[in-house]
C-alpha cells in the first residue's frame, strides 16, 4: 500500500470503534473494490482507494448520535474531504471521493452517479452477505444484546418496529432487531439494489449460503414446533 492510503488508513483506525465496522472491515472493502474494478473499465484507481479507506470515518458518531439524525455517509463525505485537504488532495478529487462515500449507504439519500461510487456501493454491500454476513450480524446482535432468532411475520415486524413500515425503512428500537430480521428487511434485497455485474453475481452466491444459514437455525432452535 502506498504511503499516502497508509497514512488514510491510520485515520480510519483512530476514527473506528465499533466492532462491526472494525478497519478489517474497510479493508475487505478496499479489497473488493480493486477486485470489482478489474471488470469495469476506466477507473480511477485513486479515487477508488481513497473513498474505499475513507468511507465509514462517521460510522462511530452515527452510533453515538442520541438524535439519530446524523448520517455516517453524509457526515462522512464532509470528514473525508478534511482529511483529505490536509493531506494535499486537489478540490476535484476529494469532490468525486465525497460522491462516493455520500452515495455507499445502501438507505441512501444520494444515488451513485461515477463508477467509482457504484464499485465502492457494491463493495460495500457484499461484505454483508455470505458467511462474512452472517459473522458481522451476530456481531451486532451481541453488541446491542439482540436475540440471536425473532420468530416473527415479517408484516407484523415491520409495522412494530421499523420507520414508515417499510423494509429500506429505519429500525425503531435496535435491541428488538435479530440478524434472520436483519436478512428479511434487508440482506436478501440486496442484490437487485448493485450495479456491476460481477458484484451481483457473487451476491447471489452469498445469498444463497445465508438462506441455508436461517432455515437451519431456524429448525435447530425449534421455532418451527
Amino acid at each position: 500500500m502506498e504511503a499516502k492510503y497508509q497514512s488514510i488508513k491510520e485515520i480510519m483506525e483512530r476514527e473506528l470503534s465499533c466492532s462491526a465496522h472494525e478497519i478489517e472491515h474497510v479493508m475487505r472493502v478496499y479489497n473488493r473494490c480493486l477486485h470489482l474494478a478489474k471488470y469495469e473499465s476506466d477507473i480511477d484507481l485513486d479515487v477508488l482507494k481513497t473513498a474505499a479507506l475513507l468511507h465509514d470515518i462517521a460510522r462511530v458518531k452515527e452510533f453515538k448520535d442520541p438524535t439519530g439524525t446524523i448520517d455516517h455517509a453524509v457526515l462522512g463525505a464532509e470528514m473525508a474531504a478534511d482529511v483529505l485537504r490536509k493531506i494535499g488532495y486537489l478540490e476535484e478529487k476529494i469532490s468525486r471521493v465525497k460522491h462516493c462515500i455520500a452515495a455507499h449507504r445502501y438507505r441512501r439519500r444520494i444515488e451513485p452517479k461515477t463508477k467509482e461510487a457504484k464499485i465502492l456501493f457494491d463493495a460495500d454491500k457484499l461484505d454483508v452477505l455470505g458467511a462474512i454476513g452472517v459473522a458481522r450480524s451476530f456481531m451486532v446482535a451481541g453488541q446491542y444484546a439482540q436475540k440471536i432468532y425473532v420468530d416473527i411475520p415479517i408484516e407484523e415486524y415491520l409495522r412494530s418496529n421499523v420507520v414508515g413500515e417499510k423494509a429500506e425503512g429505519r429500525v425503531k428500537d435496535i435491541s428488538k432487531h435479530a440478524p434472520n430480521l436483519e436478512f428479511e428487511v434487508k440482506f436478501k434485497h440486496i442484490s437487485e439494489r448493485l450495479y456491476t455485474q460481477k458484484a451481483k453475481e457473487i451476491a447471489e452466491e452469498r445469498l444463497q449460503f445465508m438462506r441455508n444459514f436461517f432455515e437451519r437455525l431456524k429448525m435447530e432452535i425449534g421455532a418451527e414446533s
